[in-house]
């Protein structure tokens, strides 16, 4: 369950069946780039976000950018660039 929506529920959201959703969620059927387009849409996310991660993880970065105010996310950008900084690399003596 995701965003509060069992797999009966998002079917009926996107013209499909549970059967369908659960067989795409176990990996014993593919998908079009329209349903997991229409899935993203339904669950109010992006296509990639539903291929790239774990929705259920709620330690993970992505989970928590979510829940994160606009003030937050602020910090959390600046916090993030300043550890992807470059490092300069030191030369031997």
């Amino acid at each position: 369950m995701f965003r509060g929506l069992t797999q009966e529920q998002l079917a009926g959201r996107i013209a499909t069946t549970k059967a369908n959703i659960s067989r795409i969620e176990n990996l014993k059927q593919g998908y079009t780039q329209g349903l997991l387009e229409a899935c993203a849409d339904a669950l109010m996310t992006e296509p990639a976000s539903l291929i790239m991660r774990n929705p259920l993880d709620r330690d993970s970065f992505w989970s928590l950018w979510e829940q994160a105010k606009p003030a937050e996310r602020r910090r959390i950008m600046e916090f993030a660039r300043g550890i992807a900084k470059p490092r300069k690399r030191r030369t031997a003596s």
